[in-house]
């Protein structure tokens, strides 16, 4: 008895310098990330959480259901594919040809109206609406320094930076963009109280336009930049600009951080078919159904290469204005991820449309891209 009272005293007395260096470090948070990822048996964020987290509403007007083809759901996944979907858990699978459903299969439960984690797939969402911003005049260039609508940026090298430098994730500012650390600027935007100040207290460590480097960061100054501009919730303006027009046929909702900010580098909640109208708008070239959303112009530099080299000095082959880039047997194809395995493929040539929601994604190694992109890919082509 008396070793386990020790024992007891020695991780109490752990607990508690644990908890009085989180909070003079202010990581708090950090009990919110062990309470809702080990201690609830995961580890990590997973695609179910939009009831865990305070949310804003995005409005549906009129929906209009997709078409469906003559040929839906006749042409089957070959056993191979299917088992390495099962493989990353995959729950929803959409392959849409000419505008009309063409393949929908779903997994554990889960159906055409399941609301899913977007993950980073957020950050293409919220490059649209600057896009609807620019339309608007809200914003005059995307040429224009942060500084117009953020005064932290006023001073130092932050003032060099402007909204392009945000869309190519090239700002130079350094956010620690890690995924194991419960203490980087991931774990905390999503967990912590406060994504805004968060973002405004990392520091410049490279000279901005210059170098392509991924993270979350530069997403969020960029809703940072939306709200002063339109002087508008995010979702608010989602639901304005992009969710009515192009006839989302269920709601969909953004994770708010405990100030009511949205989380715009995650957190998008909408369900597969809602997901494809994004893609089906950019493979318009911004237009949907006669009404012109996104200017052209801003849509064709969204899904082209930047003009910048990654940290290694290899020239941009992957990235737009928060738009992922790919070839893959000789189709150029544009696309959103997200990191549990989100995607949203756009194939402009075989006028097709991809979205696989799930769980899991194949690990990858630096810069390659994950495995699992090919099966979904190599699933809906076998269908065109």
């Amino acid at each position: 008895m008396k070793i386990i009272k020790r024992i007891l005293i020695i991780l109490f007395a752990i607990i508690f310098v644990a908890e009085l260096l989180m909070l003079f470090t202010g990581n708090l948070y950090v009990n919110k990330v062990l309470a809702m990822t080990i201690f609830s048996g995961k580890m990590g964020p997973d695609i179910d959480e939009l009831d865990l987290f305070t949310e804003r509403e995005i409005s549906i007007s009129q929906p209009q259901p997709w078409l469906v083809s003559s040929t839906y759901n006749k042409q089957k996944i070959s056993d191979d594919l299917l088992g390495k979907m099962a493989t990353y858990k995959t729950v929803a699978f959409l392959v849409l040809k000419n505008d009309s459903l063409l393949h929908e299969q779903y997994w554990e439960g889960y159906n055409e109206h399941s609301l899913v984690n977007s993950f980073s797939m957020a950050k293409s969402i919220n490059s649209i609406l600057i896009g609807c911003a620019l339309k608007e005049g809200l914003i005059k260039s995307i040429d224009e320094p942060v500084a117009n609508y953020l005064d932290e940026f006023k001073e130092g090298e932050k003032a060099k930076i402007t909204i392009k430098n945000l869309l190519t994730m090239s700002s130079g500012i350094d956010f620690k963009e890690e995924y194991v650390s419960p203490l980087a600027w991931p774990a905390e935007a999503y967990y912590g109280p406060d994504v805004n100040a968060l973002t405004l207290k990392a520091k410049v460590k490279t000279e901005p336009g210059k170098i392509w480097h991924y993270k979350g960061g530069d997403s969020q100054l960029l809703g940072m930049i939306l709200k002063k501009a339109t002087g508008k919730n995010v979702a608010d303006y989602a639901t304005e600009k992009l969710w009515k027009p192009i006839g989302a046929e269920d709601k969909a909702f953004w994770s708010l951080d405990e100030k009511g900010m949205e989380k715009v580098s995650c957190c998008f909640y909408t369900n597969a078919r809602d997901y494809a109208r994004i893609a089906k708008l950019y493979l318009n070239d911004g237009n949907w159904n006669g009404q012109q959303i996104v200017d052209t112009t801003y849509v064709k530099e969204s899904v082209s290469f930047a003009n910048l080299v990654d940290r290694e000095g290899k020239q941009n082959d992957k990235y737009g204005y928060q738009w992922w880039l790919m070839k893959y047997k000789e189709h150029n194809i544009f696309y959103m991820r997200g990191i549990r395995g989100q995607y949203v493929f756009a194939i402009p040539d075989l006028k097709m449309i991809v979205v696989r929601l799930g769980h899991k994604r194949a690990a990858k190694a630096g810069d390659e891209l994950p495995a699992d992109i090919f099966v979904y890919l190599d699933a809906a082509m076998q269908m065109n």
